[in-house]
C-alpha cells in the first residue's frame, strides 16, 4: 500500500476544481525541489533556492522547452512544513488546464500522484499532528459555519488531544503501577493503596463524562441538522422558509397544493449548520403528483433530525393538523419537534394552549412570515432543540466526531468495570486487563493505537491534495 510510504515525493493539485484566480500543485516529499528545478524556470537564477521565499518564473515542459504557464513557486525545507518533508508549492493561474499541464510534468519528473488526504497523512506519520488535529483538518475545510469552523480550529490546536492525553498519561502511569506490583512481587515495590486507585479512576471516568457530555452539540456544530417544516396545505410552510432564509426561495401562493416536492435550503442557526426542508403539504388528494409529494413531505417528517410543525394561528385547528401531528409523533427519540402557529399578523383563532395536546411537552412559537415577528425566538428554539439544551460556551475540549465519541464510550465502560474489579477485591491482573482496553480506545482518537484500515477510512474522506 503506497499511503504509508514516506520515502516518495508525491504531487496534487491543492486548490478546487474549475476557474479560478489561481491554481497550485503541491508536492511532498525527498525530490521535490530537484522535480521543480527540472520543470520551473525562475527569472533571476543566481544562488541557490531559499526555503521559505517565493520565486517568479515560468513553468516549462523539459522536452520541448514549451512554456506551460507563469507562475510562483515556494520552496520549504523539511521539518518546518506542513508534512515535516520538503515542500514545493507551484502557482500558477486558476485555469483547470494549466494546473493539469503543471501535475502532468511533476508527475513525469518523478513524483507519484498522491491519494486523497496524503499530505496530512504525512504530517501525522510524521508526528506534526496527532490523528484528532488531521481530522480537524477535514472538519475545517468542510465547515458551514463559524461555529462549526471554530469547533475545528480548537481541536486543530490540540483542544480535544490535550485532555485525552492527559487522561491516558494519568492512567498508564497507574497501569505501569500495578504491572510492577505483578512482575516484581518479591522485590520492593509498594503495593497500589485501593483509596488512591479508586480516585484516580474516579478522576479519569469524571473526566471522560464532562468530554461525553459535549459530544452531541459537538456533533450538532459539526454535521448539522436536518430540519422538516411540515402542516396541512396552506398554513404558510412556504412562507415560513422564505421569512428564516430571508429571501424569496420557496414559491408562495393561496392555492393548495403549489408545493409539490421537498426543497432544501441552508440556514446558519447561530453556529449550528441547519438544512431546512420545505415540504408540500400534508392531506388527502387525488391528484398523483400531489400524492407523491406528500408521501416525500412523510418522509421527510419521519427522517429529518427536528420537525417543525406549522399551525395556521388564524384558523379553527382541523382534522388534518392531528393527522400531520400523529405523524411526528412516530419519529424516533430524541429526535425533537416543535410547533409554530403562523400568521400571528392576524387575529388569533387558537393559542399555546389549545395547541399544546398534538405534542405535548414541544415548545410552541408564535410568527408572522409577513412581518417578521417571532422569528428570532424561533431560530433561538430551533438551535435549542438541535443542541439538546446544551451550550458549548466556555469549553476548551468538544467532541465533534462520532467516532471519538465510540472510543470514549468504550474507554469510559472499560474504565468501569475497573472500578468494578477493584471494589470487588479483584487480583491486580483484571484491573490491568480493564485499563488496558481503556487506553487502546483513547490512543484510538490522538493515533497512538489505530490500525491502517481505520486510517485508510479516515483519509479516504479528504480531498486529493490536502
Amino acid at each position: 500500500m503506497t499511503r504509508l510510504r514516506l520515502d516518495d515525493t508525491i504531487a496534487a493539485v491543492a486548490t478546487g476544481p474549475g476557474e479560478g484566480a489561481v491554481g497550485m500543485v503541491r508536492l511532498s516529499g525527498p525530490q521535490a525541489l530537484a522535480i521543480t528545478r527540472g520543470l520551473f524556470r525562475r527569472r533571476r537564477r543566481r544562488g541557490a533556492w531559499q526555503s521559505h521565499r517565493l520565486y517568479y518564473g515560468l513553468v516549462v515542459d523539459p522536452r520541448t522547452g514549451r512554456a506551460v504557464d507563469e507562475a510562483m513557486a515556494a520552496y520549504m525545507r523539511a521539518p518546518h512544513t506542513y508534512t515535516r518533508q520538503d515542500v514545493v508549492e507551484i502557482t500558477g493561474h486558476g485555469g483547470a488546464a494549466g494546473v493539469r499541464e503543471i501535475l502532468r510534468l511533476a508527475i513525469a519528473g518523478g513524483a507519484r500522484a498522491a491519494e486523497r488526504g496524503e499530505m496530512t497523512l504525512r504530517a501525522f506519520l510524521s508526528g506534526r499532528i496527532d490523528l484528532a488535529q488531521a481530522e480537524a483538518v477535514l472538519d475545517a475545510v468542510r465547515a458551514r459555519t463559524p461555529g462549526a469552523l471554530s469547533l475545528a480550529t480548537g481541536q486543530l490546536a490540540g483542544g480535544l488531544s490535550r485532555q485525552v492525553s492527559a487522561v491516558r498519561c494519568d492512567l498508564v502511569a497507574v497501569l505501569a503501577h500495578l504491572e510492577a506490583t505483578i512482575d516484581f512481587s518479591e522485590d520492593d515495590v509498594p503495593p497500589a493503596d485501593p483509596e488512591v486507585l479508586a480516585a484516580a479512576l474516579a478522576g479519569a471516568g469524571e473526566a471522560l463524562a464532562a468530554l461525553l457530555e459535549t459530544a452531541r452539540a459537538g456533533q450538532v456544530h459539526r454535521d448539522g441538522v436536518r430540519v422538516a417544516i411540515v402542516g396541512r396545505p396552506n398554513v404558510g410552510k412556504s412562507s415560513l422558509l422564505n421569512a428564516l432564509l430571508q429571501q424569496e426561495r420557496a414559491i408562495v401562493t393561496p392555492i393548495p397544493g403549489t408545493t409539490r416536492d421537498v426543497i432544501e435550503e441552508t440556514l446558519d442557526l447561530q453556529g449550528v449548520p441547519a438544512v431546512l426542508l420545505d415540504t408540500a403539504g400534508i392531506a388527502e388528494t387525488g391528484d398523483v403528483v400531489e400524492r407523491l409529494g406528500v408521501a416525500r413531505s412523510q418522509e421527510a417528517a419521519l427522517g429529518a433530525d427536528l420537525a417543525l410543525l406549522v399551525l395556521d394561528g388564524s384558523r379553527p385547528l382541523g382534522e388534518e393538523d392531528g393527522v400531520v401531528a400523529a405523524l411526528i409523533r412516530r419519529r424516533p427519540q430524541p429526535c425533537g419537534a416543535l410547533m409554530v402557529l403562523n400568521k400571528a399578523d392576524l387575529p388569533a383563532v387558537v393559542d399555546d394552549e389549545a395547541v399544546a395536546p398534538l405534542l405535548p411537552g414541544a415548545p410552541v412559537v408564535s410568527v408572522s412570515s409577513v412581518t417578521g415577528a417571532g422569528l428570532t425566538p424561533l431560530r433561538e428554539a430551533l438551535r435549542a432543540a438541535a443542541l439538546g439544551g446544551i451550550s458549548l460556551d466556555g469549553q476548551e475540549s468538544v467532541v465533534s466526531s462520532a467516532r471519538h465519541r465510540y472510543a470514549l464510550e468504550r474507554a469510559r465502560a472499560a474504565l468501569a468495570d475497573a472500578a468494578g474489579a477493584l471494589d470487588a477485591g479483584l487480583p491486580a491482573d483484571c484491573l490491568c486487563t480493564d485499563l488496558r482496553a481503556c487506553i487502546a480506545a483513547l490512543g484510538e482518537i490522538t493515533g497512538e493505537s489505530v490500525t491502517e484500515d481505520v486510517l485508510t477510512e479516515i483519509f479516504s474522506r479528504f480531498c486529493i491534495g490536502k
